[in-house]
């Protein structure tokens, strides 16, 4: 056989076994057994130089044909191997586009906002209606108009962030009760307005500088302090639960005469005293009272023929008492260890 025939033989051999391959790995071995240093073809190309002269250029033509094509045959064969093994891969782990995708993970509402909404729906069932209004406030309204004039010793109160000499953070929620009485007088008022709370404060375990708290007023004719701590205690038994105490004591605010702090009692012990209650049994939800005639005035509620309530409670803290929280910095430290247990 000469060097010719055996080249076709070699390369007839080549092809048949490129033909069985059917992975990647035995693709390598091919390639090793005919392409590689010690290859059938390499060696072929090796032998050249035991030809006689005249055979070497048509040989040497010859088998660099059959090395090109089959370095050609085997790039595509690795390129269909790789394709099929996707395709193998991708068919074990098939989707079924039909499905429903998976659930993307979502939050859910913050503990503030799910008491903010736990107490306006018990004062819909009260009647009362929400009204919002600014955090920025006037001077006027913030102070003057209730009952606060600058030289008032109760502004020391309030520690207040100033915008400018005329605006301030708003520092409770009351000066929506003469915007809301300017805006609808001479109507009856039945409403709560909440909203954050700016103070120049110490942040401690029981007090923060910005807060919640939601304002309560109603106006008629004929509205009493009776009314007052009906409401309360009906607040009282729908947000902390059935059976639950009040007590009223004598208490004072600029903007309302007279005026009252309301107790009810400790729902952790029950009334028997602990650390959150101080030993009293008695827990304070909210400061109130009948609205002052100087704020019914500057309102334009004539007080001789109008009367009226307010009252002015926490968001965080009766949440703390409720779940037993003990740190209102949680409600804004972003602690998703706390967060997620509401």
């Amino acid at each position: 056989m000469d060097s010719f025939e055996e080249l076709a033989v070699v390369r007839a051999e080549a092809l048949a076994a490129l033909e069985e391959t059917e992975n990647i790995a035995a693709l390598r071995d091919w390639e090793k057994a005919y392409l590689g240093r010690k290859g059938k073809v390499t060696l072929q190309i090796r032998a050249i130089g035991k030809l006689p002269p005249a055979q070497r250029p048509a040989f040497g033509k010859e088998v660099n044909q059959v090395k090109q094509e089959l370095a050609v045959l085997y790039a595509e064969a690795e390129k269909s191997l790789k394709r099929a093994e996707i395709a193998r891969r991708l068919a074990a782990s098939a989707v079924d586009v039909t499905l429903p995708g998976r659930p993307a993970i979502s939050g859910h509402l913050h503990l503030t906002t799910q008491t903010l909404r736990q107490i306006y729906a018990i004062f819909a069932q009260l009647g009362f209606e929400v009204y919002e209004s600014p955090d920025v406030e006037l001077e006027s309204y913030n102070f003057d108009l209730l009952n606060i004039p600058a030289y008032h010793p109760a502004r020391d109160m309030w520690d207040t962030f100033w915008v400018d000499d005329k605006r301030l953070l708003r520092t409770h929620t009351s000066p929506g009760q003469i915007r809301v009485m300017r805006e609808r007088t001479p109507e009856p008022i039945r409403v709560i307005l909440p909203g954050k709370c700016y103070r120049y404060e110490q942040i401690t375990a029981r007090s923060e500088h910005q807060f919640y708290q939601v304002e309560g007023l109603a106006v008629g004719r004929q509205v009493s302090m009776t009314d007052l701590i009906g409401t309360m205690h009906q607040f009282a038994e729908l947000f902390y639960g059935e059976g639950r105490q009040i007590r009223v004591r004598s208490s004072y605010f600029p903007f309302t005469e007279p005026s009252i702090e309301v107790d009810t009692d400790c729902i952790l012990c029950g009334g028997e005293g602990c650390p959150i209650c101080k030993y009293t049994g008695w827990l304070e939800i909210a400061g109130a009272g009948m609205v002052h005639p100087v704020v019914l005035e500057n309102g334009g509620y004539n007080p001789d023929e109008w009367s009226g309530f307010a009252f002015g409670m926490g968001v965080e803290r009766p949440s703390m008492m409720k779940y037993g929280v003990e740190d209102i910095r949680l409600f804004y430290g972003n602690d998703l260890r706390f967060l997620r247990q509401f």
